[in-house]
């Protein structure tokens, strides 16, 4: 019996050795459309994830803000309400200057320009997030951001007293010094606002459009290149040191392939949603050379207020990429 009961006792010992670490199952707000590239990206990191670890650590994802609306989604993981998000960095401009160093209006323009201005800003964004208790996983970039309108525009003069949808504070400040109003309204709130008349303009890529079916309400898509935002990934800093060395590695490369492949479906959505907004019916050109010049002048003015909030390391940031 003695021999039979050691047995057994070594037996549920070798067995509790073997077993994995009780699963975790971590949900991941998300503020965009479940059929946005955003969203689909994020759905095949948490796929890769949950895979990766065996199962060991599930990642549940809830786009549309159907967990916590978008501008909840930092604070909820912040203070551990989930454990991991994804949110428009430029939207917390007004915590600090340096999430709104992808919408210096105009500093870059193309895909490639961003991703040489990320390479240097990347990792001094990274440390202001674990200021706020959060762990940088990887971010993607929007397609350039254009300007949608119900009418015909050829100025600056032509947008005063156009309601537009703000998202963030370099788009309250364009609003602003444009003499239009700017209307503080979520991506997910964006088809609404528009049926009832709350936003009649607003900035933003062709993929926003294009998922809320912006043609039902608007009639003209200018193309002006004036920055790529970005939907960055993070984890709770607490959450991401509670893991063990191995789940913290394979989430690390799931976080590497999103960004890649992030990066290649914004590339190709962009033309792709441009199309759909002219099979839709809107009228899709560049904006004319008179309406970017004074853009651009507009620009200037954010840019230069940008940098004086930012102080130091906003220059350095902006200088290393300017002598690129």
């Amino acid at each position: 019996m003695t021999k039979i009961t050691t047995l057994l006792a070594g037996t549920a010992i070798a067995a509790a050795v073997a077993a994995p670490a009780a699963a975790e199952k971590w949900d991941m707000p998300m503020a965009y459309a479940a059929s946005n590239f955003h969203s689909e990206v994020g759905a095949n990191f948490a796929t890769c994830v949950t895979e990766g670890t065996g199962g060991g650590l599930e990642i549940v994802t809830h786009p549309s803000g159907s967990l916590f609306s978008g501008n909840e989604i930092k604070r909820a993981v912040q203070t551990g309400q989930a454990n991991i998000g994804e949110r428009l960095l430029s939207a917390h401009q007004n915590e600090n200057p340096l999430y709104g160093v992808d919408s210096i209006p105009f500093l870059v323009s193309s895909f490639d320009e961003h991703e040489k201005l990320w390479d240097i800003a990347g990792p001094k964004v990274a440390e202001v997030l674990a200021e706020d208790n959060l762990h940088y996983l990887y971010s993607v970039a929007w397609p350039p951001q254009g300007l949608y309108f119900k009418k015909e525009v050829n100025s600056v003069a032509d947008m005063e007293g156009i309601k537009f949808r703000s998202y963030n504070t370099a788009t309250a400040r364009m609003a602003e010094l444009t003499k239009m109003l700017p209307v503080q309204v979520e991506a997910a709130e964006l088809s609404q606002a528009l049926a009832t008349g709350v936003a009649e303009s607003f900035i933003s890529s062709g993929a926003t459009g294009y998922d809320r079916k912006v043609w039902e309400h608007l009639t003209h898509f200018y193309e002006v290149d004036a920055w790529l935002p970005r939907n960055a990934v993070f984890v709770n800093m607490d959450a991401w040191n509670g893991l063990d060395d191995a789940t913290k590695a394979v989430m690390e490369d799931c976080a590497a392939k999103a960004k890649a492949e992030g990066l290649a479906r914004s590339k190709d959505y962009t033309a792709f949603t441009l199309n759909g907004l002219k099979e839709g019916g809107m009228t899709v050109q560049r904006a004319g050379d008179a309406l970017v010049d004074e853009l651009k002048a507009i620009g200037a003015t954010m840019t230069q207020e940008w940098l004086e909030s930012a102080g130091e390391v906003g220059r350095e940031i902006v200088d290393a990429y300017n002598a690129m």
